[in-house]
């Protein structure tokens, strides 16, 4: 399905920013940072934090490195997240009793009932994509299989990634 790129041979027009798959995936996560900056700061959070929020609205109590895991953060991104979110009130961070190197996130009832004001922010951002709610999952689910893999490419070594 896929061609071998091995096969084509490269050219300049390979090296053009307009022809970098990475540029615009670059150029949309600007796009959407930007929107989601102003959508969030009534409900004083960062992009970030948001997505830490999701996570823990949509699976509860969970330790640490699972939420790394979901969201592809490493700890030293974590942690201050973390800690900003406990600053807030929005999270309380626990030492697991059974491992005293295991640390756990719950949402405070604060953190809980800011789920409510986030509700409205997916129909704004569906609206300002200009595409239907069928071409959204399509695209979603393209940049999953992309991630994928680039992922597995990565894992096999050196490749063609951005082009």
């Amino acid at each position: 399905m896929s061609e071998d790129l091995s096969a084509v041979e490269p050219s300049a027009e390979w090296l053009r920013l307009d022809n970098q798959i990475c540029f615009a995936l670059h150029a949309a996560s600007r796009a959407f940072n930007a929107l989601y900056r102003d959508a969030l700061q009534p409900l004083g959070l960062t992009y970030p934090q948001y997505l830490v929020m999701l996570v823990l609205w949509e699976d509860g109590e969970l330790p640490v490195k699972r939420i790394g895991e979901r969201l592809r953060l490493d700890s030293g991104t974590l942690s201050p997240l973390l800690k900003r979110l406990e600053a807030a009130g929005l999270v309380r961070r626990e030492r697991s009793a059974a491992d005293e190197r295991s640390v756990t996130v719950r949402l405070t009832s604060e953190g809980a009932a800011l789920r409510a004001q986030a509700l409205q922010l997916p129909v704004r951002v569906t609206g300002a994509t200009g595409l239907d709610l069928a071409e959204i999952v399509e695209l979603r689910q393209r940049l999953e299989q992309l991630t994928r893999a680039v992922d597995a490419s990565a894992l096999d070594g050196p490749g063609v990634v951005c082009g």
